[in-house]
């Protein structure tokens, strides 16, 4: 089917965005050593690491692109993350940091594998375990340049205004504003490069230079020759700016008068089912020295807060997000998705959406009462995002 972008005629106009004309390429308007840094921090994003640079010894991957590789580098991909908790109502969330549950990693280097050591065990502590896709990174440059007051004006976690949404924000563990990761515990690019690189890849870094090992045991003898730590902060510094100038996916809507007559009721139906109470069709970027991301409109899709999705989606719990409670997914670039939700179970558009429930429970249900061609009109307009 042929595509062509235009704006739609509705009541409520689609957001005016910063687009890319296809995923995977940088921001408009960089300056020459910023698109330098750019095309250095996707070489760095597509580096293979080996052991002997520092992989491992246990790991998920061997570089950034593995797990980002769709439809471009800086996209999704089959992998998954797999993470343990242990939560109770009074003391809250364990992470079981100690112990392995913030990342169970799924490989071990040839040094390891020779004593015995294939892959990292669920914790045995843990009360819950979660899966999780790796998620789109186009366009998180503008996201992290929302202004936290933005979105803290957004929430509502007495829901003082009665309507059944709750959203409270999250907070990183240093305390700031959380707003990557499904659990938002993430608060800039920089630190969800570094935590992934220790995580996924098992590189240390100037900042945790300390190897975590397996299980939380140590890695035996003579199994981590590299000195640490294994990447420097310059490593780091490249590879969020790579992600930070990624361009966010324009929007695409079809060709047809009836095509887009059926995406336009499909977004009054978004906004008539309740369905924009978290997610937020835009936001403005604050104030910045990249002229790209400097008080533009970002179309995310989200509130960026915790809402509590009920039990069919809770998992593992959070900083301060409850096993139940997940960060409104952001829907820019869904379109390019062929799974769906936090956990991928999800193999259609309308499948995630009769799995919400909780504070998303009304909204769902008043999708589920429409005929099946109804419904379609919703569905069409979300693979335009």
């Amino acid at each position: 089917m042929a595509f062509v972008i235009i704006g739609l005629m509705a009541c409520k106009q689609a957001p005016e965005t910063v687009a890319s004309i296809e995923p995977g390429v940088p921001l408009a308007g960089l300056t020459a050593t910023q698109l330098a840094r750019f095309v250095a921090g996707e070489a760095l994003f597509n580096k293979v690491y080996s052991p002997e640079e520092g992989l491992g010894p246990i790991f998920n991957e061997n570089q950034c692109s593995a797990c980002h590789t769709f439809p471009a580098s800086g996209g999704t991909g089959e992998q998954r993350v797999r993470k343990a908790t242990r939560f109770d109502q009074e003391t809250g969330c364990d992470r079981l940091t100690e112990v392995g549950g913030e990342n169970i990693r799924s490989q071990a280097t040839p040094l390891l594998l020779a004593h015995g050591i294939e892959d990292e065990l669920r914790p045995p502590e843990a009360t819950d375990f979660g899966v999780f896709t790796p998620t789109f990174l186009f366009g998180l440059g503008l996201v992290e340049m929302i202004p936290p007051e933005t979105v803290l004006a957004r929430a509502d976690p007495t829901d003082a205004d009665g309507d059944g949404v709750s959203g409270r924000a999250s907070r990183a563990a240093d305390g700031q504003l959380g707003r990557f990761g499904r659990k938002a515990e993430v608060a800039t690019i920089f630190d969800f490069v570094e935590s992934a690189l220790r995580l996924e890849m098992g590189l240390t870094t100037p900042l945790n230079p300390k190897e975590e090992g397996v299980s939380g045991e140590p890695f035996p003898d003579g199994t981590d020759p590299t000195p640490e730590p294994e990447v420097d902060l310059s490593t780091i510094a490249l590879l969020a700016d790579y992600i930070r100038f990624l361009a966010p996916p324009e929007r695409e809507v079809p060709i047809s008068v009836e095509g887009r007559q059926a995406v336009v009721r499909g977004e009054q139906m978004f906004d008539g089912l309740g369905c924009l109470s978290c997610h937020v069709p835009s936001m403005q970027t604050g104030p910045s020295d990249v002229t790209p991301l400097d008080q533009e409109t970002v179309a995310l899709y989200s509130d960026l807060l915790l809402h509590d999705l009920g039990p069919e989606l809770a998992d593992v719990c959070g900083i301060t997000a409850t096993p139940s409670e997940l960060r409104t997914g952001i829907l820019m670039g869904l379109r390019y998705r062929n799974v769906y939700l936090h956990h991928g179970r999800a193999l259609s558009i309308r499948d995630a959406i009769l799995r919400h429930g909780g504070e998303a429970q009304r909204a769902r249900d008043a999708f589920a009462a429409l005929n099946r061609v109804t419904q379609e009109y919703l569905i069409q307009f979300l693979q335009t995002l």
